[in-house]
């Protein structure tokens, strides 16, 4: 048996209920995994009020950290007892999930559980924006929202080592101070006329 957040309606934090069930066997491209961490994402949030309509009932989470515990037969990249994480998948908000083996990564064992758990997701986000949607180099300058933010703190660092112009914006002062200690050559305060 394992556990697991779940919600059979949506909206605030008291539609979380915990639930005991079978551990399901992966099928052959999944990967069962026990966590030591999951991620905390604004999404979440998101799925569990309705704001991102979910099938119900539907568990929560989408990054988490742990252990490969069994594996499907058709399974190449990890083993049983590989320290990996995985992200946008539904169901990190428990003790185990059973994940397609395309959503793992093996994690490096010099990055602690917690903080792969916490930046899995948003370092996915920042090399998308950075390498897909438009591949930055150092002639660029970029416009950073919410630049303070998850995303936005390692959306700063990494442009800034690639070279590029970071203009980021900000809500106040000391995330004003905190994006320019991340990256941000410029900042703008989102209550100023100059952001339209």
């Amino acid at each position: 048996m394992e556990g697991h957040y779940q919600i059979e309606s949506q909206g605030g934090p008291d539609v979380m209920v915990w639930q005991s069930k079978a551990v399901r066997t992966p099928a052959a491209n999944e990967v069962l995994i026990r966590h030591t961490a999951i991620g905390l994402n604004y999404i979440d949030v998101y799925h569990r009020s309705g704001l991102y309509k979910l099938p119900l009932p539907s568990r929560l989470g989408v990054e988490a950290v742990g252990y490969v515990e069994a594996i499907g037969n058709s399974v190449k990249r990890v083993v049983v007892g590989d320290r990996v994480g995985y992200a946008m998948v539904m169901g990190a908000y428990g003790e185990s999930n059973v994940v397609n083996e395309a959503f793992v990564v093996k994690l490096p064992p010099h990055i602690p559980d917690e903080t792969a758990a916490a930046v899995l997701l948003k370092g996915l986000t920042v090399s998308y924006l950075l390498r897909k949607t438009h591949c930055l180099t150092a002639e660029d300058t970029i416009l950073v929202h919410a630049a303070a933010g998850g995303v936005g703190l390692l959306l700063c660092q990494w442009a800034n080592h690639i070279g590029a112009t970071v203009i980021g914006t900000v809500g106040s002062e000391s995330k004003a101070g905190l994006a320019r200690v991340n990256g941000a050559h410029h900042t703008i305060e989102y209550n100023s006329e100059d952001v339209i």
